[in-house]
């Protein structure tokens, strides 16, 4: 059975140093259901008081800020550090799940020898022993760096495919999913096998579904007169440069585009306004995961492109909040 490592004796530890009387607990949804323990426990082993964030966490681009302010040290659970914060701890939560069983059954799947290696931070801690099964059975794995993003070689982000971008002939993907997977491979234009350690399972991840659903958004916009442009105000989604860039050139072309700045963007959130389709410059996973819950279009900035005649159809590719991009 899989387990997380919550790192509590390096949280009892930096409390005790640092003489710390309130704490804040921020989790991300798949791991929130652990919150009330921890806090207990840290409070039993710390004498400390503690606070757990109840609002949506998507990543570690989304500290809460507010929750930051009450406390003596925020401790930010499931994500690897971006940005910069006093008073934040970011506490990896990774996975001891065995990943080689999906390794084996991904090898006949790969059809050369130059292999990319990439996953989440959960899994980052296997890469050296898959870098050196796959050695042992005649590949040749490369890891890449990525940008300031991203904190280890090999990391991909919901948001961010950097490290993807190497020099190798396909990749393999080790984690539970198809959005990362997907992401490299829209990407990088390249093969892309994605193994599960949870379900144990290997396949080949194709996008030809994917890139037609989205194609399908782009020509039900053609016709809207009046956009929204989403700015979110999380701390690592904010992309109000882009967000005015794009105004710029909707307006440019005579289409209508007002800047709507919000923190969580959801369907209900957007049903108050009239907009005949909108673009979101916040979580790129916003439009691909919540796409068939929206009234109208909600479109990828590139996607806006192609619909403004700025870029070509042929050319769609995946949102990414790249370093120095915000």
């Amino acid at each position: 059975m899989e387990q997380f490592d919550f790192d509590l004796e390096r949280i009892f530890k930096i409390i005790k140093d640092k003489k710390c009387k309130n704490i804040g607990l921020q989790f991300p949804e798949g791991l929130k259901r652990q919150g009330i323990l921890i806090a207990k426990e840290i409070e039993e082993k710390t004498g400390a008081s503690t606070i757990i964030s109840g609002n949506p966490c998507f990543g570690a681009c989304d500290i809460d800020t507010i929750l930051a302010g009450y406390v003596d040290l925020l401790f930010h659970f499931g994500h690897s550090k971006m940005g910069k914060y006093d008073n934040v701890v970011f506490i990896e939560t990774r996975s001891n799940i065995d990943v080689l069983p999906a390794v084996k059954i991904a090898i006949p799947l790969l059809k050369t020898k130059n292999i990319g290696l990439v996953t989440t931070v959960q899994h980052i801690h296997k890469l050296d022993e898959v870098l050196k099964f796959l050695r042992n059975n005649g590949r040749e794995p490369v890891i890449g760096k990525g940008d300031l993003r991203v904190s280890y070689p090999g990391q991909v982000l919901g948001c961010n495919f950097t490290a993807a971008r190497i020099d190798c002939e396909e990749y393999l993907y080790i984690g539970s999913g198809f959005f990362h997977p997907l992401g490299v491979a829209i990407a990088t234009g390249k093969k892309v096998i994605a193994a599960d350690p949870y379900l144990n399972q290997a396949q080949e991840v194709s996008p030809e579904k994917f890139l037609r659903k989205r194609s399908g958004y782009i020509a039900k916009a053609m016709d809207a007169k009046v956009f929204g442009i989403i700015v979110s105000t999380k701390s690592g989604q904010d992309r109000m440069t882009l967000a005015r860039q794009l105004a710029e050139i909707a307006n440019k072309h005579g289409i209508s585009a007002q800047i709507i700045m919000m923190d969580l963007v959801t369907p209900e959130q957007l049903l108050g306004f009239k907009a005949d389709a909108y673009v979101n410059t916040a979580c790129p996973r916003i439009t691909i995961d919540d796409s068939e819950r929206f009234h109208v279009p909600v479109l990828t900035p590139a996607e806006f492109e192609i619909v403004l005649g700025e870029r070509k159809w042929e050319t769609i590719e995946m949102d990414e909040i790249l370093e120095g991009t915000e």
